[in-house]
């Protein structure tokens, strides 16, 4: 057996993996006293995030939580985020990069923190001169350009809440969310690239504005230069003329309360509305910092690179805000992974030293599927640290991501969070805990959680049931915007245990617990099957199919079955060079049976090159579900390749 083949093969048997000595031996959190004085010392251990931030008046108390479940962090607190993440790094760190944007036709600009300084009090001057005050809701429909983020700071630092819209989102979308939120003021720009077309993004803007009430101030800014659609109208400010027009004005933040709002995100609903969830300047900022901080162990003088989209909370907590209150070099990339070639990510990990890697396993997934040889080809050895964010990973996937991108070196931090929770809470801080590919990890310091059944009490290690936050945090969400009754009825459930009702955040995501408390998210509540009486997790049937060598990617979802109730149907995504036979089909119903048991033999396996899938890359299983029974699919104009949605009928049908 050649040394590679030793070297796989002991990764595939490998179930545990500690922290490498060298990582350790820098990391900022290494005291593994750090859980014990939390839980000692909880709520006021928070100030250790707090401590963080610089804070124009100290707070009178930690946690006020008389009005539970309407917790306040960090009570009569007085500070301003986007001096949190510009103006007190400029002594220090003024003439360094605070970010490094690289856009998709190979196009770099670099910020230093002087100079995000100055646009950001360019655009906050403009701002006022349109007529945004204190407390306006601005929203911005914008894809991964500067801009964006300029644009968030500006209104922080005016104390105007922001609500960023995803731009891969329809017009229907954006004009749902202004309304929602009160917003008088759009600032967009004219389109984006991807993989290498220029996209019209204006005319998608104005068709949105078309269905909004009231009167509202447009700002756009120009990135597509001369392969732009669409003209600025006369009743369209130009983002560049703005800046320029007040061409080194200066801002003094607003001071705003702990409590105060920053930002609003919305967020799919069960009812189909979106949620406008809250979340405020004091205790988000300092939870993003701190976890920022403890779990991806930034430093000043890393360059950092989160590869998600400033759309969504990732790019607001890891993009923007966490890193820069930190003051480090903080990566936006515009384009996707695989233009114009499958090397892109790891030619700009090379080209700019980037020190920590915080991607989707969806992104890992198809890295794999593609090959080693990309990655192989690039000089890696900048990554420090590896992150994985929006769903689990299973085992392999990670474990590929710790040899072919970390070289074995770089602690793997699986995180699991929500936009809700405003930052980490369930993962190994990476010099302390031992890893556990497919496990997210223990509870982070401070954070308490449990896996409860359907009646609140505990169930035993090894046993599925339902993730719940038993205690506040500082990064929570504060309500749902102008709407208290549906964020308690959403959100909280009160159990009544021995000493005192309790107040229970409930995610709606399934888990089970192990016996040396490690937490395995096994995906949504909603992604669980019900064969024959038995509860199954998608997300365990799904690792059990990936497991499989030559499986690149796999998604689970019920189908109607007149004996069992629901039956297991699964699609699979093959590797390049694995041949798609009965046999192998057979290989993979085997091993989820041996995984999980008979009861979760699929009824079938459809191998497919694609799986239906969000822009954003959620796999859409609703469409799988009804393609398994047969039912009307609907609408897929909202996928980023509706074509293969056909292909898979064809295949089952």
């Amino acid at each position: 057996m050649s040394d590679e083949a030793q070297l796989e093969a002991r990764l595939e048997e490998q179930d545990t993996f500690d922290p490498p000595e060298a990582f350790v031996e820098q990391a900022n959190v290494s005291d593994e006293g750090i859980y014990k004085e939390f839980e000692e010392n909880w709520p006021e251990a928070w100030e250790r995030a707090a401590d963080l931030l610089t804070w124009e008046s100290e707070w009178e108390e930690v946690l006020d939580d008389e009005n539970e479940p309407f917790y306040e962090w960090f009570v009569d607190g007085e500070l301003n985020a986007a001096a949190n993440c510009v103006d007190r790094h400029l002594d220090g760190r003024g003439d360094e990069a605070a970010i490094e944007w690289v856009g998709e036709l190979g196009e770099t600009r670099t910020y230093t923190y002087e100079q995000l300084h100055r646009e950001v009090n360019e655009f906050a001057a403009a701002l006022r001169e349109t007529g945004v005050g204190e407390d306006d809701i601005v929203t911005l429909y914008m894809p991964m350009i500067p801009e964006l983020p300029v644009a968030m700071l500006a209104c922080a630092r005016i104390g105007a809440p922001h609500s960023v819209v995803f731009a891969g989102f329809s017009a229907d979308a954006l004009a749902e969310r202004m309304n929602a939120a009160d917003s008088e003021t759009l600032v967009t720009c004219d389109g984006y690239y991807r993989r290498g077309d220029a996209l019209d993004h204006l005319s998608k803007a104005r068709e949105g504005l078309a269905d909004v009430d009231g009167d509202v101030t447009t700002i756009v800014a120009d990135r597509l230069g001369d392969d732009a659609d669409s003209d600025i109208a006369d009743d369209e400010h130009v983002y560049a003329e703005l800046v320029a027009d007040h061409e080194g004005a200066t801002v003094e933040p607003v001071t705003r309360d702990a409590e105060d709002m920053l930002f609003l995100m919305y967020t799919s609903g069960t009812t189909g509305k979106p949620k406008g969830v809250k979340h405020t300047t004091g205790g988000y900022l300092s939870y993003a910092a701190w976890t920022s901080h403890a779990v991806l162990d930034i430093k000043p003088e890393d360059t950092y690179w989160c590869s998600a989209d400033i759309g969504w909370i990732t790019g607001h907590s890891y993009i923007v805000y966490g890193p820069l209150a930190l003051g480090t070099t903080t990566v936006m990339y515009e384009g996707t992974p695989d233009y114009p070639e499958k090397d892109r990510l790891w030619e700009i990990v090379e080209e700019h030293e980037v020190t920590q890697l915080y991607t989707a396993p969806t992104a890992i997934r198809a890295f794999m599927k593609w090959g080693p040889e990309y990655p192989d080809a690039h000089d890696l050895s900048s990554l420090r640290l590896l992150g994985t964010v929006g769903e689990p990973i299973n085992p392999r996937a990670w474990k590929w991501y710790y040899k072919h991108i970390g070289n074995e070196s770089c602690p793997v931090v699986d995180t699991w969070w929500q936009t809700e929770t405003g930052g980490m809470m369930i993962t190994t801080l990476p010099a302390l805990g031992t890893m556990k590919p497919g496990s997210a990890g223990p509870p982070l310091p401070g954070v308490s959680a449990d896996i409860v059944d359907a009646g609140g009490d505990p169930v035993e290690a090894g046993k599925a049931g339902y993730l719940v936050v038993n205690k506040p945090w500082p990064g929570m969400l504060r309500t749902l915007y102008d709407n208290d009754e549906r964020f308690i009825d959403e959100y909280w459930r009160e159990y009544s245990l021995p000493e005192r009702d309790q107040w229970v955040y409930c995610p709606e995501d399934g888990a089970k617990l192990d016996d040396d408390g490690y937490i395995t998210v096994l995906g949504r509540v909603d992604d669980v099957l019900n064969v024959s009486g038995h509860r199954l997790g998608t997300m365990e049937i799904e690792s059990a199919i990936v497991g499989v060598e030559g499986v690149a990617e796999a998604a689970v979802v019920g189908g109607d079955h007149e004996m069992k109730g629901e039956a297991v149907y699964a699609y699979a995504i093959t590797e390049d060079e694995q041949d798609e036979t009965d046999a192998f089909r057979e290989e993979i119903i085997a091993a989820v049976e041996d995984a999980i048991g008979p009861i979760a033999r699929p009824e079938a396996v459809v191998f497919t090159p694609e799986l239906p899938k969000t822009r954003s890359g959620k796999i859409m299983r609703r469409l799988l579900e009804d393609i398994a029974n047969g039912d009307d699919i609907g609408n897929t104009s909202t996928l980023r390749n509706p074509d293969v949605v056909d292909d898979i009928q064809e295949k089952v049908e």
